[in-house]
């Protein structure tokens, strides 16, 4: 039995994501930067975004994803998530247009452009996916027994793959 525990930060963000998260950053700024010089009310929801934006920093960006040998298990700075390997049927990388063959069209539910896409994703052929991405390329499809699929991306794509799925046959789990 594999008792190794490997584990995979998220993935670093995409220049595009990186220059939406610095547009969306320049928000709260320009706001607070207005109240001081005479609009004194644009301190409000100058607070409420930056409030906004801890929120989706703690509780919907994950930090990592931790390759268990009977788990895997997703972690943010005020929550984690196991998804028991009996619970995973295959983990594959998939690019951009293997993604849309897979799922059609979609529309994100949840946090995005600050820091990534965080949340649902409603497709037209897969339905509701698990997304959690910071990036536009190297995405990892994990298909769930019974329960709606997860996109991720995680850093080493490939040695994740690797990873999960050693250890799911290493389980003996149907690939």
């Amino acid at each position: 039995m594999n008792t190794t525990v490997q584990s995979f930060r998220l993935a670093p963000m995409s220049p595009l994501i990186w220059m939406l998260t610095l547009a969306l950053l320049a928000v709260p700024a320009v706001f607070f930067a207005t109240a001081m010089v005479g609009r004194h009310l644009l301190a409000v929801p100058a607070l409420c975004v930056v409030v906004l934006y801890v929120w989706v920093w703690v509780r919907f960006r994950p930090t990592r994803f931790v390759v268990y040998p009977d788990r895997l298990e997703v972690r943010w700075p005020l929550k984690r998530r196991s998804i028991p390997r009996m619970d995973i049927a295959a983990v594959r990388l998939i690019d951009k247009r293997a993604l849309h063959n897979e799922t059609g069209w979609g529309m994100r539910v949840g946090a995005r452009g600050l820091w990534g896409g965080f949340g649902w994703l409603w497709t037209q052929r897969r339905g509701i996916v698990q997304m959690y991405i910071s990036r536009t390329d190297g995405f990892v499809w994990i298909e769930r027994v019974g329960d709606r699929p997860w996109l991720i991306t995680p850093a080493q794509p490939a040695a994740f793959v690797r990873a999960l799925s050693s250890a799911s046959q290493n389980e003996g789990l149907a690939r």
